[in-house]
């Protein structure tokens, strides 16, 4: 069973952390056989929203002891990050786990030095602020989470629920992600790269039709789409429907459609016993060997492995002990 241990300090604040409980502190048997081993871990008193109390036996140093170690928003961005919780987070690094900040957690990460040299994103109204006090870290402000191995960062709140889900999707496969994300109604997959909002409205009339088109994409993957189809169909010229694509997704309407073909792929991967060929067929890639490369390159495997590891049954619950180390999947 992994262990998830959540980093809290007196004053955080109450929504970030709820995310993280609510992912990897419901036990969930009829999804798994083992979920995950959940564990508070904070300073004697230390209080989260002003007003709830952290009661909890383990202190922060119990951290280097968990897989994953999720670090919540700090309490004040302008005040230095408590000394003991740097120390603690940066011997779990240093001990092997996987630390995740959410939203202005990036700064205790950053104060730690686990994001020098990386990409990293936080909330981008505190953006500017953690480029200027760390410059050597490669601060993105327009992604809703950024994934870079063992340290994963992501923005404000609902982001974090993303990248939750991402970490549970790595570790579980996509069909339990996807039913963890059911039972807390949220989307099941918001890439990590999709824009933290919109800088230049898009008019309600066309923001729609991207949303229909979006849905409708969806319904056809099986088709050799283009971007010409896409386009004809929310009644746009290509370059227009790419404007838009960027500004709701944060990426191109060819690219949007592959990462809908590999996640397509991945649930039949789970749920079916369908040949990679016909898989592939049926997630528009064509063919096989056309789906091997694009998914190695996206999840640093190949399909058959990918099914070994993920492989669910009728109830969702993984059929087989996992056999493969899965890197962590590409957004």
């Amino acid at each position: 069973m992994a262990s998830v241990a959540l980093a809290v300090t007196d004053g955080m604040p109450l929504l970030e952390l709820a995310a993280a409980c609510a992912i990897f502190g419901t036990d969930r048997p009829d999804l798994v056989d083992s979920w995950y081993d959940f564990t508070v871990c904070a300073p004697a008193g230390a209080q989260v929203g002003g007003w709830l109390q952290a009661d909890t036996p383990h202190g922060l140093d119990e951290l280097a002891a968990a897989d994953t170690v999720i670090v919540p928003a700090c309490q004040d961005v302008d005040q230095p990050q408590p000394a003991d919780l740097i120390e603690a987070v940066r011997a779990a690094h240093d001990a092997g786990a996987r630390v995740a900040s959410i939203c202005t957690g990036a700064f205790t990460l950053a104060a730690a030095g686990l994001l020098d040299g990386r990409r990293a994103t936080t909330h981008w109204l505190h953006a500017d602020a953690l480029a200027r006090r760390h410059p050597k870290v490669e601060v993105d402000p327009r992604v809703l989470y950024i994934d870079e191995g063992s340290v994963l960062t992501s923005a404000g709140r609902a982001a974090g629920i993303d990248l939750c889900l991402h970490m549970v999707r790595t570790d579980h496969g996509t069909a339990i992600a996807n039913a963890v994300a059911r039972r807390l109604v949220v989307a099941p997959h918001r890439s990590g790269g999709q824009a933290q909002f919109i800088t230049a409205p898009v008019p309600p009339e066309n923001g729609n039709r991207l949303t229909d088109v979006l849905a409708w994409a969806l319904e056809e993957l099986h088709r050799p789409l283009t971007v010409t189809d896409l386009a004809r169909r929310a009644h746009m010229s290509p370059r227009n429907l790419g404007r838009h694509f960027a500004a709701v997704t944060g990426t191109t309407p060819l690219q949007w459609l592959l990462t809908q073909r590999l996640h397509r792929a991945q649930e039949l991967l789970e749920r079916t016993d369908d040949s990679v060929d016909r898989i592939a067929a049926q997630v528009g890639m064509g063919s096989g060997a056309t789906l091997r490369r694009h998914f190695n390159r996206a999840f640093g495997v190949p399909p058959d492995t990918y099914r070994r590891t993920f492989r669910v049954d009728g109830r969702g619950e993984r059929a087989a002990a996992q056999e493969a180390t899965a890197t962590p999947l590409a957004s």
